[in-house]
């Protein structure tokens, strides 16, 4: 018993010393988000893991069994309860949890879908300190987003639902439209400083009285 209370003090103090990679952003965030057009967000400590397998496999099968399935298509998302698989590549995915699905030494998730894996040709990798999650909603989210992003993000082209690769202020990113208005934004983790401040920058014009 006394070893096992040594262990969560030790994770919590892990936890309470931890910072997220634009964590000394959260006050500009709120600051630079307006009202009823636009809002940016970071949410920390997601559990994120890389899946390579061939879906068709039975081994991609498994996988598909912890994960609520894996997309067979470009920009398709897949999932089961709070568990989403976005496509990056044909035998190439990213699975994004909430934190509780990881903890401090070793994520349930990334072992089960080690174990999953088993023996299988494929790879399984934690990717949650890889990259952070920064979440922009709002009727003018998608306005900023065209002032750097290549891709077609026009309703009619880009569906509530689609996760894709791109680059937003020449910065790589996987793009997760959520809902109607609702972007989630995945950089790397030594990019989420310079990406933070470039849409805040975007955001500006927003905060105008002037603009509807």
């Amino acid at each position: 018993m006394a070893e096992t209370a040594t262990s969560a003090e030790t994770v919590d103090r892990v936890r309470e010393a931890r910072r997220s990679p634009a964590q000394h952003l959260a006050e500009a965030f709120a600051a630079g988000s307006v009202a009823g057009k636009v809002t940016l967000k970071e949410i920390p400590y997601q559990t994120q893991v890389g899946v390579r397998v061939n879906r068709t496999s039975d081994a991609g099968s498994r996988v598909a069994a912890i994960t609520g399935g894996l997309p067979a298509a470009c920009g398709e998302v897949t999932g089961s309860g709070a568990i989403s698989t976005l496509w990056l590549g044909p035998t190439e995915f990213l699975v994004v949890a909430p934190e509780e699905s990881h903890d401090s030494f070793g994520g349930s998730l990334v072992s089960d879908l080690t174990a999953a894996l088993s023996s299988d040709s494929g790879q399984v990798v934690d990717l949650s300190a890889n990259r952070t999650t920064f979440e922009l909603s709002g009727s003018r989210a998608r306005a900023v987003l065209e002032k750097s992003c290549a891709l077609d993000l026009h309703p009619r082209v880009l569906k509530a639902g689609t996760a894709l690769s791109t680059e937003i202020g020449h910065i790589p990113v996987v793009l997760w439209k959520t809902d109607d208005q609702t972007f989630r934004i995945f950089p790397r983790a030594s990019f989420a400083d310079f990406l933070g401040r470039w849409l805040l920058d975007s955001m500006r014009e927003y905060a105008s009285p002037e603009v509807p």
